[in-house]
């Protein structure tokens, strides 16, 4: 857990994208049990065992809902931050959409958002084909490949703030 209060500048518009993506996220999670073995959800979910199937279910059995429900609570973290800010007006201007605002995390909830952006990138991840960091033919011309590297971008930014020694 980080020690210090980050103020993360966004604009109303990446605020109301980052909101839709993070339902979407708890969506996604709150449908494991008609998902079925969605590749998504198991990409969350790592096996803890990659050598021994046995025991990576174990594992799995063991971990998964707690897993997944800390993703939920850090998923509702994030929102809670962001819903005032990500409000837009019905007929919203292009400088409402465009304009700056400070989105202040708190130290006890950094890790919260640390762990939620870098999630929803996973299920981006997958969904696009993009393993060990190189995506599948065709999957940069995707307008959600777009997302991915928006995500790691601010993703990148909170980590280096994180990381920064400096007080």
């Amino acid at each position: 857990m980080t020690e210090r209060t980050v103020v993360m500048e966004i604009t109303r518009i990446e605020a109301a994208h980052m909101t839709t993506l993070i339902t979407q996220f708890v969506d996604l999670l709150d449908s494991r049990d008609t998902a079925g073995d969605d590749p998504a959800l198991r990409r969350i979910t790592p096996d803890g065992y990659a050598d021994d199937a046995h025991a990576a279910a174990e594992f799995r059995a063991m971990t998964e809902n707690d897993l997944l429900d800390r993703r939920r609570v850090d998923a509702g973290v994030v929102l809670s931050r962001l819903r005032e800010p990500a409000t837009l007006p019905d007929r919203p201007t292009d400088a409402v959409l465009r304009e700056s605002i400070a989105v202040t995390l708190p130290p006890d909830e950094v890790d919260a958002w640390l762990r939620t952006l870098a999630a929803v990138r996973l299920v981006l991840a997958e969904r696009l084909g993009v393993f060990d960091g190189a995506p599948d033919d065709g999957a940069e011309e995707d307008p959600r490949f777009g997302v991915y590297e928006w995500l790691g971008y601010r993703l990148d930014g909170l980590v280096a703030v994180v990381d920064d020694p400096r007080p």
